[in-house]
């Protein structure tokens, strides 16, 4: 559905006005269309952000030639581990419930979620749940159809479509309002994510081996900060937009090699879109897939168990009905 904002009569999916007044106060402040022609207005204080936190992140970039061979590996350890807590845990442990996990990995892995700093686990999922129900409408909070630019990060600049809040309310998050891990998290998650993201990567480089304090936070810290911003974005934007689609050539998701070997795993988007439910994202399972192989590892050492799979059988039933059978990477 294209929700045009006009002022004569309700163009949304429902009368709002049977919500709480909260939450009707505020789609009726995100039904003002924005400058420029936007759907939305601009929240100026959110691109101010995101913008100084860029600066500090190329800053690093200049620095980072200036890095030492270990501040290097350690860079590239934190990237990994950062963007597990994302796809490893936000994603497939807790958006959609793909495997389960001992009690002791979900408190390592909500820390490492922390690392990436990319909101908290409770409102990542319900955005990605919501982003799954309604892929590529008004009530998705990054709609591909309004381009790439927002789709990467323009939608964190601007206030939310009255749809994503209204469709919002359909999002069932009682199983993560109820798990103790998450509500810590969300409780605790600015100083969790201050201390994990920006304190920690600062502190090991100049204690361990005498790195600069400027290298240490620019590059470890700032630097590190934007690639995870922009590989997860990626996911959002590339992988939606530039691709195979050969498990469903009716949806925008495409398969998307550079996605999935930067984003370690998640680029695999035709597939996910087609079967959210599968633990490794991807018919090939550890193939260019970081995180599955993370979790196999995982499952060997006991901490993960119950990892949902597809069918071979369901798979090429799909792919006859709504995609093609001709070959796809990465067995060409």
């Amino acid at each position: 559905m294209d929700s045009d904002l006009k002022k004569d009569g309700l163009p949304y999916s429902e009368d709002y006005t049977k919500f709480e007044p909260k939450l009707v106060k505020l789609i009726e402040r995100n039904r003002a269309p924005g400058p420029f022609g936007l759907r939305t207005k601009v929240v100026w204080t959110n691109v101010y952000l995101i913008s100084a936190i860029h600066v500090l992140g190329v800053w690093g970039m200049c620095l980072a030639p200036m890095a030492s061979w270990n501040t290097w590996i350690f860079f590239c350890f934190y990237y990994l581990i950062s963007g597990f807590g994302v796809t490893g845990g936000a994603h497939r442990l807790w958006a959609h419930k793909t495997y389960k996990a001992s009690l002791p990995y979900q408190i390592f892995v909500m820390l490492l979620n922390c690392i990436s700093f990319q909101n908290d686990i409770l409102e990542w999922c319900r955005d990605h749940r919501l982003h799954h129900k309604f892929t590529e409408t008004d009530a998705d909070p990054h709609n591909a159809k309004r381009g790439f630019f927002f789709a990467h990060m323009g939608w964190l600049m601007m206030w939310k479509h009255p749809e994503v809040l209204i469709k919002g309310r359909q999002i069932d998050m009682s199983d993560l309002q109820n798990d103790p891990v998450v509500m810590f998290q969300h409780k605790y998650y600015l100083p969790l994510s201050f201390v994990c993201s920006i304190v920690i990567p600062t502190s090991i480089p100049m204690y361990f081996w005498g790195e600069s304090f400027a290298i240490s936070l620019l590059v470890c810290g700032f630097f590190r900060y934007i690639c995870t911003l922009h590989v997860t974005w990626l996911v959002n934007s590339a992988a939606h937009l530039w691709g195979k689609r050969p498990y469903d050539k009716g949806i925008n998701p495409s398969e998307n090699w550079f996605v999935s070997l930067s984003a370690i795993g998640e680029g695999f988007h035709n597939y996910h879109h087609c079967f959210p439910y599968d633990y490794a994202a991807s018919e090939w399972g550890p193939t260019f897939n970081i995180t599955t192989m993370i979790i196999d590892f995982c499952a060997l050492l006991g901490l993960v168990y119950d990892r949902k799979q597809v069918s071979s059988e369901s798979i090429v039933r799909i792919r006859k009905r709504l995609g093609d059978l001709a070959p796809s990477y990465p067995s060409q």
